[in-house]
């Protein structure tokens, strides 16, 4: 079997398991907060959102460097995995450090330090455990990571669930992510070691590291940026408002998380495209450009639409000591067209060998969060937040957008007609919506409303038949750029 071949077969185990994940992880995070209530979730998330900033700091940015360095040079494996295994835990004795020195300096109550204390264990683990599977995708194999990530979310499912049935109390629940997180460590261990054959030791080469440090600060930046833009809201809920709201908060934002699986599995078969197109046929990459806005437009706004007026009937999945969510669900589901759409904007300054600016772009969402969440928390609470990030996802598309007219000569006009008409049906089903959900289950109202709305948008002229197979056979495809990371951050 040829490398392309083999590549191909094992990130179709890796699309699998990120389905998979999504559902494990999305209905353990339902039976988490019916049986903790609002505030004890709260807690909960707070701990692994505050140990997940700091994670970051442990790796700086090695994974990806490892990955594009040990598929140059597979030979080179075990001299640098030796030195960045030496480095790493050196660094995870600093960020542990720096971890119990800020969770004591913001006056948290016992049941949070210990909670937190907990989660940093996961957070040291998970942080080798990705390294070791950095290496091994060097090595053109993903079906040990995708099998592990989803052992991985069942262990933290079965033994959560049993802990929350024997009401152990919360430091056992989030235990059982420590347990998960050391089966992976082991496992990960194992597979690298003894399916790959790389067999390393313990060791410090400093000219090594610090040319590895020179070249992976980029993906450090992107990643520190990135995960302070994405947890910071729960860090200062926290703060300003208290652990009911974060547990308020989480509803919202595990909704509009699990759903970007849709967009993420659409682009990741659109990047390499993209790329190619980039190197030989430039009007072509403007095609494909425009076609992922109009499906991404086509598929983001009846969700948002349809979420946002049944909003106060899907809180109740995770009971009514949730009512209070109903604002923060429908503020976050308006952003969605903005999380969905930013996407191929991504995708298209990546392939175009515009990282730098991706990276800047994060800088400024990450300040502007800061700022948006300190002056709205304190009066709005969780609807505070939830603004902060509908305003930062605004501004990431746009200043996206910014450059790709930069790059491509990108015409918005055809997009702005789909738009329209995908409103137009997103607003039939939309008032389907609004009366049916007081006379039938949810459901069914769902299952109703997706035929009434791609049969409108058909009236509408809006998508053809040929346009339907394409969005089809753009979930079947098989991709070989799906990024594992996500995968880490699954299992949060």
């Amino acid at each position: 079997m040829t490398k392309i071949a083999n590549i191909a077969k094992n990130t179709s185990y890796l699309t699998i398991a990120l389905i998979l994940q999504k559902v494990i992880s999305f209905s353990y995070f339902a039976i988490l907060a019916r049986a903790l209530g609002p505030e004890n979730l709260g807690k909960y998330y707070f701990a692994i959102s505050f140990t997940t900033i700091f994670a970051i700091f442990i790796d700086l940015g090695f994974i990806n460097y490892l990955t594009r360095e040990v598929a140059k040079k597979q030979e080179e494996a075990m001299r640098l995995i030796g030195s960045i295994f030496g480095f790493k835990i050196l660094l995870s004795i600093l960020t542990v450090a720096a971890v119990i020195f800020f969770t004591n300096f913001l006056e948290s109550d016992p049941l949070t330090r210990n909670l937190v204390y907990i989660s940093m264990i996961s957070m040291v683990l998970d942080s080798f455990s990705t390294t070791f599977f950095a290496v091994i995708r060097g090595f053109h194999n993903l079906k040990y990571e995708s099998i592990s990530s989803v052992i991985f979310q069942l262990i933290v499912l079965v033994f959560g669930c049993l802990a929350l049935n024997f009401n152990m109390g919360l430091q056992v629940v989030i235990s059982t992510l420590a347990l998960a997180s050391l089966y992976n460590f082991i496992y990960s261990l194992f597979a690298l070691r003894y399916k790959i054959g790389v067999k390393f030791k313990l060791a410090l080469d400093k000219n090594l590291i610090i040319t590895t440090f020179r070249s992976s600060w980029p993906f450090a930046l992107f990643a520190i940026y990135q995960r302070f833009y994405t947890y910071i809201d729960s860090i200062l809920l926290s703060y300003f408002a208290g652990d009911y709201f974060v547990g308020i908060y989480q509803v919202a934002f595990k909704i509009i998380f699990a759903l970007q699986f849709l967009p993420m599995a659409f682009t990741a078969t659109l990047y390499p495209a993209m790329s190619a197109y980039w190197q030989n046929n430039r009007p072509q990459l403007t095609i494909a450009f425009e076609r992922a806005i109009n499906y991404l437009l086509i598929i983001s706004l009846p969700i948002s639409f349809f979420a946002i007026i049944a909003a106060d009937k899907i809180v109740l999945i995770f009971k009514a000591e949730y009512l209070s969510a109903i604002v923060p669900i429908q503020i976050q589901l308006a952003s969605l067209i903005f999380v969905f759409l930013s996407f191929p904007v991504g995708s298209l300054l990546n392939a175009c060998d515009r990282q730098k600016k991706n990276t800047n772009i994060m800088l400024m969402a990450m300040m502007a969060s800061i700022v948006l969440n300190v002056l709205l928390i304190p009066s709005l609470k969780a609807t505070g937040a939830c603004i902060s990030d509908l305003l930062t996802n605004a501004l990431i598309f746009i200043f996206g957008m910014r450059l790709v007219w930069k790059i491509i000569p990108y015409n918005y006009k055809n997009n702005t007609t789909v738009f329209l008409k995908a409103l137009g049906a997103s607003v039939v089903m939309a008032l389907f919506t609004f009366f049916a959900k007081e006379y039938f289950n949810i459901i069914l109202v769902a299952l109703l409303a997706i035929p009434l709305y791609f049969g409108a948008l058909f009236v509408f002229g809006g998508i053809a038949k040929a346009d339907i197979e394409y969005i089809i056979n753009s979930f079947r495809r098989k991709s070989n750029d799906i990024d594992p990371a996500k995968l880490s951050e699954e299992n949060l």
